[in-house]
C-alpha cells in the first residue's frame, strides 16, 4: 500500500519562524493552568468589565470562594454544572470553580428559547445550573422530571463599577423584583443568589481536583447540520489547544497582552481563545456582554487591545470605523478570524487601518476548536485557512471511503488528528462512531484541497453540496460570485427540491441600500462566471439573512424560508 501523501507533513516547511512542529503532551488541568497564572501574574489585571478590574490574585480567590459555595451546595467530582451566562466576570469564575471541584461544565447560549434550553438540559441531565438572573425563572420552570435540583441566579450588574451600578438603580430594582416573584417556585427549584454562594469561605487547597484526562466540558454543536449534540472535551483537549495557540504566536508577551472577548464565551471559539488561551498567558481579558462598536471604542481608550479573536463581519465593521476615526485599533498586533470565510478585501481593509496582521484559521467544536491557522508572518496565504497546528495531522480522503487518501491538490473530505480532538458525543455512540474513525481521525464534513506546501483551502461543506442534473454544486462558489456583484451585500445559496425529484440551486440575496435589482440581471451576471448548471434558478431578495451569534449564515434556515415563501 503506497504511503499517504500527507505522512511527510508537507506543511512543516510553511510554519512561521519559531513555531514548533510539536507541542508537549499536556500535563496541567485547566484549574492548574489558571493557578499557575495566579502565581506568576497575581498583581496583573486578569479581567476588565465596563472599567471594573479584577487582578489574577483576586480572580484566584473568587474562584476558590465560588468553588467552596458549590461544594456546600452539593457539587462533587463528575457532576454536571450548566452555565447559562453572557460574558461577565461571574462566567469566568463559575467556569473555573466548577472545574476545580472536578465537575463537568456545560455551556449554554443565554439567548436560546426556553424550548432550546430545555432540550439541552434533557440531554445532559445536569443537577446544578448557574444562570443569568433574567433567565432564572425560565430555568426554574423546567419540568420536575428533569435532574435539575439547584439553580444559582447571577446578577451580572454586580460586577459593574460602583458608578455604573448607581446609574442603573432602577433596572437593578426591577431585576430584584423579578427574583422576588420566584418565591412561588417550589423550594427545591427556588434559585439561590450568586452573592450568597461566595460567602461560605474558600475551598481548601487540599481538596482533590480533576485529572488531566477527565472530562472538563460538554460543548453543544451549533446544530446547523442536524440535532445539537454535546461534544465531550477533556482538560487535556482544552489545555492542548491553548498550548497550540501559544506556540502559534511566538511574538506574544506573557503577562502583557490585552485580549478582547467580543465573541461569546459559551461558544467553543470564544471559550478557547479567551477563557483558556488568554488566561494561560496572564493576559488582561476585556469582557463584553455582546459585541457593540461603541463599547469597543470606549474600552479601547482605557485598555487598547493587542490580540483580537473575532469573525469577518466584526473585522469589517471595526476596520471601516477605524478608517472614519471612530475607533483607534493601531494597538492590535494579532487578529485571528474564524467560523466563516474571510474575504481578502476585509484583510486588506483591516491591515491598512491597524498596521497589524489579520489571519484566518479553521476549527470545529469537536477539535476544541482550532485545528489549522495561517502562519503569523509573511508566509500567510489569504484565501486559505492555513496549515495544521503543531501536533496536528490532516488527510484529504474520498468522502465515500475515508480509508482512501486523495492526492495533494485534489478535493476530498478533510480529516483531523491531534491532542485537541474530542472524545465523542455525550450518550451518542452511533454519532461518535460516524465521526471518530479508527486511529483517532475526526471527520470534519468539509471538502478541502491541500497544496504542495500544506495550505488548506475549504471548498465547501460536504452535507451542503447541491446535486442538480447529476452535477455537484458548491454553495460557497456560487455565493462568492453573487457577492462579487457591486450591488449585492451578502448571499446564501441552498438546494430546493424539484417537484419530480432532484434539486434546484436557489439564492437569497441582500442588496445594498437604495438598490433595485432584478433576478434576471443577477442571473445574467452569474452566467458569465459560472457553468450553466450552477446558476441559481430562483433568486429572492431578502432584508437580511439568518445568522448564528457569531455571524455565520444559517443555510438550513434560509432553505426553510425559501420553501415556505
Amino acid at each position: 500500500m503506497p504511503e499517504s501523501p500527507y505522512a511527510s507533513r508537507p506543511w512543516s516547511t510553511s510554519y512561521a519562524e519559531g513555531v514548533p512542529l510539536e507541542i508537549d503532551t499536556p500535563s496541567q488541568t485547566l484549574p492548574e493552568m489558571l493557578a499557575a497564572s495566579v502565581s506568576s501574574y497575581g498583581a496583573k489585571v486578569a479581567l476588565e468589565f465596563f472599567g471594573a478590574s479584577t487582578t489574577y490574585a483576586q480572580l484566584g480567590d473568587e474562584i476558590l470562594r465560588a468553588a467552596e459555595g458549590l461544594r456546600r451546595l452539593g457539587v462533587r467530582a463528575g457532576d454536571r454544572v450548566a452555565l447559562v451566562l453572557p460574558n461577565c466576570p461571574q462566567h469566568v469564575i463559575a467556569f473555573y470553580a466548577a472545574l476545580r471541584l472536578g465537575a463537568i461544565v456545560i455551556e449554554h447560549n443565554p439567548l436560546y428559547t426556553a424550548r432550546e434550553l430545555r432540550h439541552q438540559f434533557e440531554d445532559h441531565g445536569a443537577r446544578f445550573a448557574i444562570v443569568w438572573d433574567k433567565l432564572a425563572d425560565t430555568v426554574a420552570d423546567f419540568p420536575s422530571d428533569l435532574a435539575l435540583e439547584h439553580i444559582v441566579s447571577v446578577d451580572i450588574t454586580a460586577a459593574f463599577p460602583l458608578s455604573k451600578r448607581l446609574a442603573l438603580r432602577l433596572p437593578i430594582a426591577k431585576a430584584r423584583t423579578a427574583r422576588a416573584q420566584l418565591t412561588a417556585t417550589p423550594q427545591s427549584k427556588r434559585p439561590s443568589r450568586w452573592e450568597k454562594l461566595r460567602t461560605r469561605g474558600t475551598l481548601s487547597k487540599k481538596h482533590p481536583g480533576p485529572r488531566v484526562d477527565d472530562i472538563a466540558l460538554l460543548q453543544y454543536t451549533s446544530g446547523t447540520t442536524g440535532t445539537p449534540k454535546g461534544a465531550i472535551l477533556t482538560h487535556a483537549n482544552l489545555r492542548a489547544n491553548a498550548m497550540q495557540g501559544r506556540a502559534w504566536v511566538p511574538g506574544l508577551h506573557d503577562g502583557e497582552e490585552t485580549f478582547y472577548a467580543v465573541l461569546p464565551l459559551f461558544h467553543a471559539y470564544g471559550l478557547t481563545l479567551c477563557l483558556t488561551f488568554a488566561m494561560s498567558i496572564g493576559a488582561k481579558l476585556v469582557l463584553f456582554p455582546k459585541y457593540d462598536l461603541d463599547l469597543v471604542a470606549a474600552a479601547a481608550k482605557k485598555s487598547p487591545p493587542t490580540f483580537l479573536p473575532a469573525v469577518p463581519p466584526i473585522y469589517d465593521q471595526l476596520a471601516r470605523a477605524a478608517a472614519r476615526g471612530s475607533v483607534d485599533l493601531t494597538s492590535v498586533r494579532f487578529a485571528i478570524s474564524g467560523a466563516m470565510s474571510l474575504p481578502v478585501a476585509t484583510v486588506d481593509r483591516w491591515e491598512q487601518a491597524t498596521g497589524g496582521l489579520l489571519v484566518e484559521g479553521y476549527g470545529m467544536t469537536e477539535s476544541s476548536p482550532v485545528a489549522l491557522g495561517n502562519p503569523i508572518g509573511p508566509s500567510r496565504r489569504p484565501g486559505t485557512v492555513g496549515v495544521p497546528f503543531p501536533s496536528t495531522e490532516i488527510r484529504i480522503v474520498d468522502p465515500e471511503n475515508p480509508t482512501v487518501d486523495r492526492p495533494l491538490g485534489e478535493a476530498g473530505e478533510l480529516l483531523l488528528r491531534g491532542p485537541q480532538v474530542f472524545r465523542g458525543y455525550w450518550q451518542r455512540p452511533a454519532d461518535t462512531a460516524d465521526t471518530l474513525l479508527p486511529g483517532g481521525w475526526l471527520r470534519t464534513g468539509d471538502i478541502a484541497t491541500v497544496s504542495s506546501d500544506g495550505f488548506v483551502t475549504i471548498v465547501d461543506r460536504l452535507k451542503e453540496i447541491i446535486i442538480t442534473g447529476g452535477f455537484n454544486v458548491a454553495p460557497t462558489e456560487v455565493e462568492d460570485v453573487l457577492t462579487s456583484h457591486p450591488d449585492i451585500e451578502s448571499a446564501a445559496v441552498v438546494a430546493l427540491p424539484k417537484p419530480r425529484g432532484g434539486e434546484d440551486v436557489a439564492a437569497a440575496i441582500v442588496v445594498r441600500d437604495g438598490v433595485d435589482i432584478s433576478s434576471e440581471t443577477v442571473r445574467d451576471y452569474c452566467k458569465t462566471r459560472l457553468a450553466a448548471y450552477k446558476v441559481p434558478r430562483r433568486i429572492v431578495v431578502v432584508d437580511d439573512l439568518p445568522r448564528s451569534l457569531i455571524g455565520k449564515v444559517l443555510r438550513r434556515e434560509v432553505r426553510e424560508r425559501l420553501m415556505s415563501s
